[in-house]
């Protein structure tokens, strides 16, 4: 069985961005977010509403400020008490997952995907999605990276700045260019 573009980009397999349906739910997801981040600036209630028409899943309360960006939305789930400052992108090519009591500062960016290193497929439009995993209590600095593949534990600090480029445990507060441990938290 032959599988399309977007299911092999949803199952986390190399894919090829410039499929006509990927490129059709982008659209309708810009629309979606340019509605969000409109709406936000006279209803936030309802600017909610709407983020929990664009993600796949989300806890009850879910607070993110516009402006806002992501690609398509539905591979992204946040738990409860969700928090997103202003100017936060996720580019959700791959799943990004949050665990409860999540909060990121200002212009905290997510990546999962990669382009292919071979120039050939670059061209065509091969990329690579790399899911971001991330547990209960995070805590993002403004600014902070996330690239792909990375998963995050329990209770984690991010400092402003950070360039988070592998994975981290429980209890930890990371920051620098690539991160690294510079506190074990209790």
């Amino acid at each position: 069985m032959t599988l399309t573009e977007k299911e092999k980009m949803i199952a986390g397999q190399r894919y090829v961005n410039n499929d006509p349906e990927l490129a059709k739910d982008r659209r309708r997801t810009r629309k979606l977010v340019n509605e969000f981040n409109d709406t936000m600036k006279t209803d936030p209630d309802a600017g909610s509403d709407i983020i929990k028409k664009i993600f796949k899943r989300t806890g009850k309360k879910v607070d993110i400020q516009a402006p806002f960006q992501c690609d398509y939305g539905y591979s992204i789930e946040v738990g409860e008490n969700f928090f997103a400052n202003y100017g936060c992108t996720f580019i959700d090519v791959g799943k990004i997952k949050f665990g409860d009591n999540c909060l990121l500062g200002p212009n905290v960016q997510i990546y999962t995907v990669d382009h292919a290193f071979d120039v050939a497929e670059r061209n065509r439009g091969v990329e690579i999605p790399g899911p971001v995993t991330i547990g209960d209590n995070v805590w993002a600095g403004g600014s902070a990276i996330i690239t792909p593949g990375v998963t995050l534990g329990n209770n984690v600090i991010i400092a402003a700045g950070a360039v988070v480029t592998k994975s981290f445990g429980d209890n930890v507060l990371i920051g620098g260019n690539p991160a690294r441990i510079i506190k074990k938290l209790k």
